[in-house]
């Protein structure tokens, strides 16, 4: 049996005694075990148990050495004495801590101060009045002695037995000996700490201490393995997301390429060979076909070499002498046009098997130049031409970029036309004229201008290029203006004139390069019909592309103003 320095509270074991010491004197609020004063400190609360209860505390502790001798050498009396025994204690705590306090709190002061003197001699007087009837009940005159001459014993430790002169000794005793069994161990003690390098946890005991760095590390390792494992399905997830845009990159670079080819071969790109390969296989193709005849193959192919080596259109696509036919035509008949303007004369040029496809630029710049070297006003700039072929047309575009027209045009078609296919436009054939010094410039008709996406504003400037006065004059002029070049989105056509309608209405007239030679050829009949002119008109119905552009001669350029428009 173990019992409490401090409030004399009797428990079996050493663990019953550390719990009550870890749960009534640290844990807790601080009472008094006799009076039941609360709201001090220990020190003070040492000082009021000394002091105001100094009796009650040594009859106590010595009853309980009493009892415990008295269990042990008296076997004869040991039921009649536990039994008076626990009578007594129970009775001595009863009257202790249940009676006391609700008198000390009744004779408390007005101030709150304790009367220590006053409390003291009324609890041992009610402890001794108590005691002696005991006494008398069970017949312990022997216990009565052994109390008082062991009433003034100093305390022992309640775990290993030591004596202490006070109480406040002893329990300096049990924190600082006994601080591994309290759990509470002190700074100033002699007893190692030993603080964890992880979390900074401070451990009495060095194998505790192992232990529990070991459950750090584990955690750690745990973590690593985790991140590990987090790492390796991050890794392949972005393999895969690589994986996924690289599929995608290339799919894309592969519609490019398939994308940019179709457009090389469709502009002549595509290093597949120029005019003269062009025209050898198409013959080729006729002649295993049986539509022409070994020899006039051959024929052929010697008037394109020596037209190749010359640099001049042998004329075998050409048609001449139209604009004078329709001059005749609109005299005599067309009795619905009340006006028509025709340019100076031009001849057609159709397209032929070396560029059958792609060669729409090079015939309308024929027709355009065909109809300046029929004019005299630019027989100076144009003195000794003539109409050259298509491969000649090629090397003067090349010449003209070398001089430093168009720079853009050029570097957009490689800087190279002789050999290939490739296309050309208003610019190329703006950019050719103006090296010849022929004065031109380009108007851009961007947007459609009517309802049903027409253009009637181009039919309104080509009407005011080539007339100058609609009112009183003739019902066919022939104009000194040159035709217009006239390109949309995939084609180009020449104009040759502009026809107003009876009922005011405006109708283009259009030599177009695909044009058979022999359809024109039609219009120079002395009894041409009007069905003959539909391959001609186009009304304003009929150009509905996004987009125009025409190239408009205006006259010559002197050197100067040519060095300038480079």
């Amino acid at each position: 049996m173990l019992s409490c320095d401090i409030c004399g509270e009797t428990v079996t074991s050493e663990p019953d005694m550390k719990a009550h010491l870890l749960i009534v004197h640290m844990e807790n609020e601080v009472i008094c075990p006799f009076c039941k004063l609360s709201g001090v400190n220990y020190d003070e609360m040492c000082f009021h148990i000394e002091t105001a209860h100094f009796e009650q505390n040594e009859l106590e502790r010595n009853l309980e050495r009493v009892n415990t001798r008295q269990y042990e050498t008296s076997d004869n009396r040991e039921d009649n004495t536990l039994q008076c025994r626990m009578e007594i204690n129970s009775s001595i705590h009863s009257a202790g801590a249940s009676n006391h306090p609700k008198i000390s709190a009744q004779s408390l002061p007005k101030d709150g101060t304790l009367n220590h003197k006053a409390f003291y001699s009324e609890n041992l007087t009610e402890s001794r009045k108590f005691l002696k009837s005991k006494e008398k009940q069970c017949d312990l005159s022997k216990i009565k002695g052994s109390i008082y001459e062991t009433m003034y014993s100093p305390p022992d430790c309640p775990f290993c037995g030591k004596i202490e002169d006070c109480n406040q000794d002893m329990e300096t005793h049990v924190k600082t000996k006994h601080a591994n069994l309290l759990d509470t161990p002190l700074e100033d003690c002699d007893q190692p700490l030993y603080d964890c390098p992880m979390c900074g946890l401070i451990c009495t005991n060095y194998h505790i201490l192992q232990e529990h760095v070991d459950l750090h590390l584990e955690e750690s390792s745990f973590g690593q393995g985790m991140d590990r494992v987090q790492c390796s399905k991050d890794l392949e997830l972005a393999h895969q997301l690589q994986q996924e845009e690289d599929r995608k990159r290339s799919e894309e670079s592969r519609q490019e390429m398939e994308e940019f080819q179709k457009l090389q071969r469709q502009y002549g790109l595509d290093n597949s060979g120029g005019y003269k390969q062009q025209q050898l296989r198409n013959m080729e193709k006729e002649v295993n076909r049986g539509r022409m005849h070994p020899s006039e193959f051959h024929r052929r192919k010697a008037d394109m070499m020596e037209s190749l080596a010359i640099g001049i259109d042998d004329g075998k696509t050409k048609t001449s002498g139209i604009i004078e036919a329709l001059y005749r035509y609109y005299q005599n008949a067309a009795t619905d046009v009340r006006h028509v303007w025709l340019s100076t004369a031009v001849d057609h040029f159709q397209s032929s098997f070396g560029d059958r496809g792609w060669g729409c630029g090079y015939r309308n710049f024929q027709m355009l130049l065909s109809s300046l070297l029929q004019n005299d006003a630019y027989g100076d700039c144009l003195k000794g031409m003539s109409v050259p072929c298509i491969p000649k047309i090629q090397s003067m575009i090349e010449d003209a970029w070398k001089e430093g027209f168009d720079p853009q045009g050029a570097s957009q078609l490689n800087n190279k036309l002789q050999g290939t296919k490739a296309w050309i436009g208003a610019c190329e054939v703006y950019t050719l004229l103006t090296s010849l010094r022929v004065k031109c410039h380009i108007i851009d008709f961007h947007k459609s201008t009517g309802p049903l996406g027409t253009h009637p504003r181009l039919f309104e400037w080509i009407l005011k290029y080539y007339s100058s006065e609609r009112e009183g004059s003739p019902k066919v002029v022939c104009t000194s203006k040159p035709p217009i070049y006239l390109q949309h989105q995939g084609h180009s056509r020449t104009v040759v004139g502009i026809e107003e309608r009876k009922n005011r209405t405006l109708c283009l007239l259009i030599f177009d390069p695909g044009c058979p030679s022999q359809e024109m050829q039609k219009l120079l009949k002395q009894d041409m019909e009007a069905s003959n002119l539909k391959q001609l008109r186009r009304f304003v119905g009929n150009l509905k592309h996004k987009q125009y552009q025409i190239v408009a001669v205006e006259g010559v350029l002197t050197s100067e103003e040519k060095v300038v428009s480079i």
